[in-house]
Parts: C-alpha cells; sequence; structure tokens
C-alpha cells in the first residue's frame, strides 16, 4: 500500500500531468498524418526526456504511444488514408461509414473502442506481466508460423463474394513482402535491377496508394462529389448502449487477441488489427455487413490495435525484449533515466513502475476526452469542397510516403498502387487482402524458414507433439478452411435432393 500511495503521489505531480496531455495532443496529430506513426512521434520526443523526471518522461512517453495509435484511426475513417499501418484495417468500415454521413458515429466508435483495448491491455500487463512474459517466451518460430497461417485464413473472410480475385490480391501481397533483401541470407530478390527495391516496399506508400490515392483517383474519374453531399454529421457521437452490447463479444475477443498479439515479440498491432478483423468477419454477429459500413469491423481493428499497447510493454518491461521498433525506442527511453528493463524492474522500482501503470490507465482516459472534443475539430474537414479535400488528401499522402524514408521513389510507389487500386475498383477486386498480405507475409515466411532449419527441412515436425500450441493453430486452421467448404457441398448436395423430395 506504501508503494501504491508513492506512485499516486508521483502520478499526481503536475508535470506528470502536463506531460500526459502535451503527449496525446501530439501523439494524435502525428499519428493522424500518413506516413510518420508511432516510432517517428516518441523519437521526436525522445530529446525533451533528457531533462525531465523519471515518472514525467516515462508518461510522455506512454501518451504519445497510446494517442498515436488512436490518431492513425482518424484519418483512416475520414479520408480513407490510415495515419498508421495499424489502423489499415479500420479503413475498411471506418471510411465507408464516412460516406454513409455517419463520420461522427465511426468516430465515436473508433474512440471508445481504443479506450475499451487500451484499459484491458493496461489491466492485463498489472496484473499478469510476468507470468504473460513467461509464456511468450514459449512461442518461437514454428508456433508463430501456425499463428500467422491462422491469421492468413482471414484474406477469405474478407474476399466473400470474390473469392478467387481476393485470393489473387493476397497472392500479390505475400509476393510484395518478399520483395528486396533475403531475412536470412541478405541476398536481393526480385529487385529486376532497380537499386530502390533492394529496401523492400514499405507498407505505407503502398497502403497510401491503394486506399488514398486510388480514391482520389476514382473521384477524378467519375466526378462524384457524394463525399461531400453526405457528410452533414459533425463532431462526435456514441452510438446507444444496445448497439455496444451487441456487438461485445467482438470487443472482448479483439481485446484478448491485441493484448496476446502484443506480448509476442515481433508481431505487432498491424497483425492484432487484422487478426481481430478476420475473427469478426469469422463469427461476428454482424459479419455478413463487414466492409460496407458495419461499426464491428471498426470496433474490432480499433479495440485490437489499441490492446497491443499495453501488451507490448510486457516482453520489454518484464525480460528487455522490446517487441517491435516502437516498445525500442521505449526501451531507451526508460534507459536513458537509469532504469534497466528486466527480471528486477519491479523490484528495483516498484514506485516509478506503478506509476507508470496508473499513467497507462490515464493516458487512455484522457486520449477518449481529448479524441471526443477535438472531433468537432476533426469532422470539419469533411464540410471542404471536395476539390480542396481532394488536393489535401493528395498533399497528406505525398507527404507521408516520402517521410516514410525520404525517398521520392516511395511517392512514385504509391502513385504505381494508386493506379493498380484504382483498377481494382473497376475490376471489384478487393483491396484489403494485398495488405494482409504484405503486414504478414515477412513474419510468416521467417517464422516457416527458421522453424524448417529448427528441424532440418522437416515440415512434418511443426505438427509433432514436441510443439503442442503450433499443432492446435495449425489444426485450428484446417478448421477454419475445410468446415466452410464443407457446408458449402453439404448445401449443394442437399439442394437437388430437398427439390426432389418435393
Amino acid at each position: 500500500m506504501e508503494s501504491l500511495g508513492n506512485a499516486l503521489v508521483l502520478l499526481a505531480d503536475p508535470a506528470t500531468l502536463a506531460a500526459i496531455v502535451a503527449g496525446i495532443v501530439f501523439g494524435m496529430i502525428v499519428g493522424a498524418m500518413p506516413g510518420l506513426g508511432s516510432v517517428l512521434a516518441i523519437t521526436i520526443a525522445l530529446p525533451f526526456t533528457f531533462g525531465m523526471d523519471k515518472v514525467p518522461s516515462i508518461a510522455l512517453v506512454l501518451a504519445i504511444y497510446c494517442a498515436s495509435v488512436y490518431g492513425g484511426s482518424l484519418s483512416a475513417i475520414l479520408i480513407n488514408t490510415p495515419g498508421t499501418p495499424q489502423s489499415a484495417a479500420t479503413v475498411l468500415d471506418g471510411f465507408p461509414m464516412t460516406r454513409q454521413g455517419k463520420a461522427d458515429l465511426a468516430l465515436g466508435w473508433a474512440t471508445m473502442a481504443s479506450l475499451i483495448g487500451g484499459l484491458f491491455s493496461a489491466a492485463v500487463l498489472i496484473v499478469a506481466a510476468p507470468q504473460l512474459a513467461r509464456f511468450a517466451l514459449r512461442f518461437g518460430a514454428i508456433e508463430t508460423f501456425a499463428l500467422i497461417g491462422m491469421a492468413l485464413t482471414c484474406i477469405a473472410g474478407v474476399s466473400r463474394g470474390s473469392m478467387f480475385k481476393g485470393l489473387l490480391a493476397g497472392v500479390l501481397g505475400l509476393f510484395l513482402a518478399t520483395v528486396g533483401t533475403d531475412p536470412m541470407t541478405g541476398s536481393v530478390r526480385f529487385d529486376f535491377g532497380i537499386f530502390e527495391l533492394s529496401g523492400g516496399f514499405k507498407l505505407i506508400p503502398v497502403v497510401v496508394g491503394l486506399f488514398a490515392f486510388a480514391e482520389v483517383f476514382s473521384r477524378i474519374a467519375e466526378r462524384r462529389t457524394e463525399l461531400h453531399d453526405v457528410t452533414a454529421a459533425v463532431g462526435f457521437k456514441l452510438a446507444p448502449l444496445a448497439e455496444w452490447l451487441a456487438r461485445w463479444k467482438t470487443i472482448v475477443r479483439s481485446a484478448v487477441i491485441g493484448t496476446f498479439i502484443g506480448v509476442l515479440p515481433g508481431t505487432g498491432a498491424a497483425t492484432a488489427s487484422f487478426i481481430a478483423y478476420s475473427e469478426a468477419k469469422r463469427v461476428g454477429r454482424f459479419r455478413e455487413r463487414l466492409g460496407t459500413g458495419e461499426p464491428e469491423g471498426v470496433v474490432a481493428s480499433e479495440t485490437a490495435n489499441n490492446a497491443v499497447t499495453g501488451g507490448a510493454l510486457v516482453p520489454t518491461l518484464a525480460l528487455g525484449i522490446p517487441g517491435d521498433p516502437v516498445t525500442a525506442v521505449m526501451m531507451s527511453a526508460l534507459i536513458i533515466q537509469g532504469i534497466q528493463p528486466g527480471v528486477r524492474l519491479f523490484v528495483d522500482n516498484p514506485d516509478v513502475m506503478n506509476a507508470a501503470f496508473m499513467a497507462l490507465i490515464v493516458c487512455n482516459l484522457l486520449m477518449f476526452a481529448v479524441g471526443a472534443l477535438a472531433a468537432p475539430i476533426i469532422t470539419r474537414v469533411l464540410r471542404m469542397p471536395e476539390s480542396i479535400l481532394l488536393a489535401m488528401v493528395l498533399v497528406l499522402s505525398v507527404v507521408g510516403s516520402y517521410g516514410v524514408s525520404g525517398r521520392m521513389f516511395d511517392v512514385m510507389v504509391s502513385v504505381v498502387f494508386g493506379i493498380v487500386g484504382y483498377l481494382f475498383r473497376i475490376c471489384n477486386v478487393p483491396t484489403a487482402p494485398v495488405v494482409i498480405g504484405m503486414v504478414l507475409g515477412p513474419i510468416f515466411e521467417e517464422s516457416l524458414r527458421q522453424g524448417l532449419i529448427l528441424t532440418d527441412g522437416d515440415f512434418l515436425a511443426f505438427f509433432g507433439p514436441e510443439h503442442p500450441i503450433a499443432m492446435v493453430l495449425l489444426v485450428i486452421t484446417v478448421l477454419i478452411v475445410v468446415i466452410p467448404i464443407w457446408r458449402h457441398l453439404r448445401a449443394r448436395s442437399s439442394g437437388p435432393s430437398a427439390q426432389a423430395g418435393r
């Protein structure tokens, strides 16, 4: 209790509260700017922590982390451009809601879902960090391969109605993920003699092209103005409680998925959001409406990607193992303050850690408040004349693509994939599978090859009793694929017999 009281005193320090508010505002702005993201936001703020005390500096970094993940949903919902890769799945239903004149509701769903996901993962972090960290160590290359293999089945989920085209788009995404340097051997693959391709395709330029540029090209080509005409709803609006209760299973499922994926090093929030979206597409109450502006899609994505924030801190704090570039930068902020993450962190710095945990909760609560208050200002962008709005989208897209690595080549990649995305729309090819393939492809390939090295090239050993977690995940994957096929064949076979019976 004494440690908890000391933590409350540290948290109530005006410097700590000011750091949280500043971090939330800054993180939301950077997160909403396509191509910038959490790593850049924290990196920019890192020098400011040098002269700060321990708790305010940690609170600042945590606030930026949470708010930047949420900020990506703002541009995803309003202008069809995910500010961060974590919000790529939010586009699938968030922007269609805006097109239907429900921008205020879409922001309400995303903001509340972000709050729920963040609080859930924070609670898990506080209660079960050491235990979850030990469990995460049991996930090796083979277990990760099985998990990502199960996640790839979501390509089929988002391709209903055009399964063949969706699978082809998914294969294209997987191929794009192989371009560049081989992670195992260091050799360059599929660069076609173009030096810039030796580093591979960056996710943000491709996503910006497929969604933002394609949307602009489509509107210019068809001379449509529906967005300006229908988006009269400005502000922030929460759906009735009954609507939330109707989707409570998706909320809980996505929070668990996001926290669990966050605990696993090397996966990330983009992976979590697509896995959660896949599960909503597979077993959600409103699964048939996903992709058409169904709030369940926004809830699944935003709950999961914000739940990753607390989960990702589990291996970082408890084991000293950063799971992704974001937590690696956050870990450096702790080390700068003389705090060494690892097994003795909670023993050596109990007051600071308890204050950090409470700061994470406060960050999520204030993020909701700031998001709700800023929504009327943010959504007024939709009242602009369409010509100005499209020009602004193009400018943000170009800046975001260029900002990834400071290369004009990435801007050209965005333009090319904008044309590809526009052609996909004409041919009714879903674009989401391309992004899913790019997000999951590198982890899938690397874990597969590492697993084959561990088993001396014996793929069947993946199913062996030495890897029970992988075996269970692979069995679930087979069932996910086989059961819908079996049901379809059964329905086809029973159809003629039922008619003959009549």
